[in-house]
């Protein structure tokens, strides 16, 4: 890459949105203070069906079987080859995520890292330094808008992605190109086009024979899996309904700082940013939906949202969502999340059926409310933690030669979260079809560190009727 375009790239291609990687995790000014912007452009949602027949639409039934078990994963990696991983997007999760590979088993390394900001990949670097004996060389440490491209040519066996998730895709493409095995996090994309292309790249890696573990991280977790193999052998009877709550906190946000260009203080406030993070219901609440949807077995084929906005201090997205799902089969499932202080806070994730109802987690019930089966880990031991669970699962499918890929399951997870965030924005009811035939896609096509070339408003539903 020339001098001149070190820090600007440009997206030429059908997915091509070419930018990097996650930032600053912490809380860093009080609710209340500042504002940056009043919401980030999108196409209208009414009138979006431009692609037609040039995509199908993809299946929307995961069709749990009754009898049909799943089996959790072992407690650490088996032993074998090196395995050398880099990480895209150095910031708090990625940190997080290349702490919790390391403890996957034994043989891995961090060799590269990769960041659009300097002072977050030295932290990261630091923090890997200093609590896990791991010094990453200098020229393995890339910084730019192209520096997942350098890092993918270096001989990293497979990466993990970090990065705010409007980039996921074409990161995850890039990945895949490279022959990497991918370690993702959640969401995978912020629209409909960026779903497509993970479903097509998930097709991608799946030929070549790659493995993929996405960031959903209890379809790992023991009790979650014990708990759902009780319900496939009929433990609360025929499925009926299901509902699920993230109510909870506002999370961190960052006010603009002096120097700062528009571009950086949207990446460094990615969070709170629509086309970066998809909003709270796409980037948090994923994980209480694909719980639902694991468990009912069934993507919805329509959704009914509301929401608004109440407190958010910078951004352009929503405080608070409510939103009704129907799945092909007719059953609903509701769901509801929510990040304001000061209120009532709830998470949990409920499916009821004729002869009692379950948290999901590690608990039936019957419908008077007693206990009729809980998890207990094995005697004197404890599970994992979920989050290195499924790394640990990602090495031994990589080391046993095992097929894993869960591209396409949380991304038909993401957009079913979209569809709820169009139907609040709009007012509209939002069919799963609809959607797919979508191409509707957010955030610039060019990216520099200057002015973002997106209209900047929060969205709001419906008309205004007249007087």
């Amino acid at each position: 890459m020339k001098e001149s375009e070190k820090n600007r790239v440009v997206v030429t291609k059908k997915y091509d949105d070419k930018l990097g990687p996650d930032v600053d995790q912490d809380r860093v000014a009080p609710a209340g203070e500042g504002l940056l912007g009043k919401g980030s452009s999108r196409r209208d949602f009414v009138g979006f069906l431009a692609l037609g027949g040039a995509f199908l639409a993809a299946c929307q039934t995961q069709a749990p079987q009754q009898g049909v078990h799943l089996t959790p994963g072992p407690r650490q990696a088996p032993d074998g080859r090196p395995l050398k991983a880099g990480l895209i997007g150095c910031g708090g999760r990625g940190t997080g995520a290349a702490g919790d590979f390391l403890d996957a088993g034994p043989n891995l390394s961090i060799t590269a890292l990769a960041d659009v900001f300097p002072d977050r990949l030295e932290r990261c670097r630091q923090v890997l330094k200093e609590k896990r004996g791991v010094e990453v060389a200098d020229d393995r440490c890339f910084v730019g808008f192209d520096a997942y491209l350098k890092l993918l040519e270096t001989d990293v066996d497979m990466v993990i992605q970090a990065t705010p998730p409007h980039f996921r895709p074409e990161h995850f493409r890039a990945a895949v190109e490279a022959r990497k095995h991918v370690f993702m996090e959640k969401p995978l994309a912020v629209d409909p086009v960026g779903v497509r292309s993970v479903l097509e790249t998930a097709e991608r890696a799946e030929a070549l024979g790659l493995r993929v573990v996405t960031g959903t991280q209890y379809r790992h977790q023991k009790s979650y899996i014990e708990t759902y193999n009780r319900i496939m052998d009929g433990g609360i009877g025929d499925l009926m309904y299901a509902r699920g709550y993230s109510l909870r906190g506002q999370l961190w946000y960052r006010l603009p700082e002096e120097g700062w260009s528009e571009m950086e203080a949207m990446l460094r406030d990615w969070v709170n940013w629509n086309w970066l993070s998809g909003d709270h219901i796409v980037e948090q609440y994923i994980h209480g939906l694909d719980i639902l949807f694991w468990f009912t077995g069934e993507f919805p084929a329509k959704a009914n949202g509301v929401g608004g906005r109440a407190r958010r201090v910078t951004g352009d997205q929503y405080d608070f969502f409510s939103v009704d799902y129907e799945a092909p089969s007719g059953r609903h499932m509701h769901g509801m999340s929510r990040q304001i202080d000061g209120c009532t806070n709830n998470i949990s994730d409920w499916v009821v059926g004729t002869k009692g109802y379950t948290n999901c987690r590690d608990t039936i019930f019957d419908h008077d409310g007693n206990v009729v089966w809980k998890y207990e880990p094995p005697q004197q031991e404890e599970d994992n933690s979920p989050y290195v669970q499924e790394h640990i699962d990602l090495v031994t499918a990589i080391r046993l030669e095992q097929p894993i890929n869960e591209a396409a399951t949380t991304a038909h997870s993401t957009l079913a979260a979209i569809m709820a965030r169009e139907s609040a924005y709009t007012g509209l009811e939002v069919t799963w079809d609809e959607l797919m035939q979508s191409d509707m896609r957010l955030g610039p096509t060019t990216y520099e560190f200057g002015p973002v070339d997106i209209e900047k408003r929060v969205p709001v539903p419906g008309i205004q009727k007249e007087a």
